[in-house]
């Protein structure tokens, strides 16, 4: 059950920073799904190399959605994602 969650969260995630990054008009579910998981793992391997704990449901909101927004950012500069 915990990794329907997970998905849920992802999605929801993924969805917001590709609004705030400017390419959900290029994005369906599947690719938010995606960027919001992925962005995720990147969001808390880089606070725990920076020595943040996220700890709490904001905090790891907020790590996870910055983590979504860094993918997208990346992406975009690979080509895969052009703001609209």
């Amino acid at each position: 059950m915990s990794w329907i969650v997970s998905l849920i969260i992802g999605g929801i995630v993924g969805w917001l920073a590709s609004m705030v990054m400017k390419t959900d008009a290029q994005m369906g579910w599947i690719a938010n799904v995606a960027v919001g998981v992925v962005g995720s793992m990147l969001g808390y391997w880089i606070a725990g190399l920076l020595g943040f704990a996220a700890v709490g449901g904001i905090a790891r909101f907020i790590v996870a959605f910055g983590g979504a927004v860094l993918l997208i950012f990346i992406l975009g500069k690979l080509g895969i994602f052009r703001k609209a």
